[in-house]
């Protein structure tokens, strides 16, 4: 796995994309230590038929399975608003 420090990636960010699309995990750091990781999303981009039926299975699994919030959405966002997030 490659190393770059914060600057470095910043300047050849299109260069590590590209080594990223071909199959590489980058580590990005900051005074040395750890603080990114750029890799390839584990869920493929398009999911045809059964591989997309199954994965929104999955999906709708986890979600269901987390508690509920105990607010709707929209008291969440005023909550947020209201807070200065």
């Amino acid at each position: 796995m490659a190393t770059y420090g914060v600057a470095e990636a910043k300047n050849n960010f299109t260069h590590l994309l590209e080594r990223v699309e071909a199959g590489e995990r980058i580590t990005i750091t900051r005074h040395g230590k750890p603080v990114a990781e750029l890799a390839r999303p584990t869920v493929p981009a398009k999911l045809a038929g059964d591989e997309r039926l199954a994965f929104m299975k999955e999906f709708a699994r986890r979600r269901d399975a987390r508690p509920p919030l105990g607010m709707s959405a929209a008291e969440l966002v005023r909550d947020m608003r209201d807070e200065g997030y």
